[in-house]
């Protein structure tokens, strides 16, 4: 066990209010099994609208806020948000190695990754080749997330977008509908299923509902993003009631 608590760091929209609470609260229902204790950092960048002009500002200042997550000596970063790392014409790799980079002036040598590399990497990790997903966005961010899933050689086999561009208000989206709007994906040629497929939509509390009911690996940003924090942490073992990506 360490000395001291692992410091989860996470530059987040300004206007997100869910990867603060379902990240702890996948890592907390760890904490009751594990003795690793955690606790959790962020440094907001501005983004109240999810359209592409307020996304690029985000981007611009990741840095930033990366480099403000170094001086809490955090073992981790997390770039939690799915979307504005999959617009961006370099790629969510090229984020990422900007953030790190930007950590690692400012004296500290930071693994750091994103939520929509993480989202990628852990389907991959599934074995899945193919997904349904539900996302909140209008249908061309929608596409661009898909483009981004395809590009890392995932098939997305159908996507069903909710049209919500106020962030604050994907916030507000019931987790509860969530399994009737997984019943309206074809999922006939998915190999698992995105749930929410933005860092923002909480779905919580319906992953393992729909991953019993669906017969299929169950996953959201918010579960991939854990998963990735605990892989780059070394930390074996599972996250209880998640779905089967953090079954451990």
């Amino acid at each position: 066990m360490p000395e001291r608590a692992l410091r989860i760091g996470m530059v987040v929209p300004s206007s997100n209010v869910t990867m603060e609470t379902e990240v702890p609260a996948l890592l907390r229902r760890r904490e009751a099994a594990l003795p690793e204790r955690f606790t959790f950092h962020s440094a907001r960048v501005r983004m109240k609208r999810v359209e592409a002009a307020e996304l690029a500002v985000m981007n611009a200042q990741g840095a930033a806020a990366a480099a403000a997550l170094a001086d809490a000596d955090c073992d981790v970063i997390a770039y939690a948000c799915l979307v504005a790392a999959m617009v961006d014409d370099r790629g969510y790799a090229a984020i990422e190695g900007e953030l790190a980079a930007a950590a690692r002036e400012n004296g500290r040598d930071v693994p750091v990754f994103s939520s929509a590399g993480a989202l990628v990497e852990a389907i991959r990790s599934l074995g899945a080749r193919s997904v349904a997903l539900v996302a909140p966005y209008v249908p061309d961010l929608t596409a661009t997330v898909v483009a981004g899933i395809e590009a890392g050689g995932v098939r997305v086999c159908d996507a069903v977008s909710l049209g919500v561009e106020d962030n604050l208000k994907v916030a507000e989206l019931p987790p509860a509908q969530l399994p009737k709007l997984a019943r309206r994906l074809d999922i006939e040629q998915a190999d698992a299923v995105i749930l929410s497929a933005c860092v923002q939509m909480p779905s919580l509390p319906s992953i393992a509902v729909v991953e019993a009911e669906l017969g299929r690996p169950v996953l959201s940003a918010a579960t991939a993003t854990t998963w990735k924090m605990l892989r780059v942490l070394d930390l074996h073992g599972g996250v209880e009631g998640a779905g089967s990506l953090l079954a451990g």
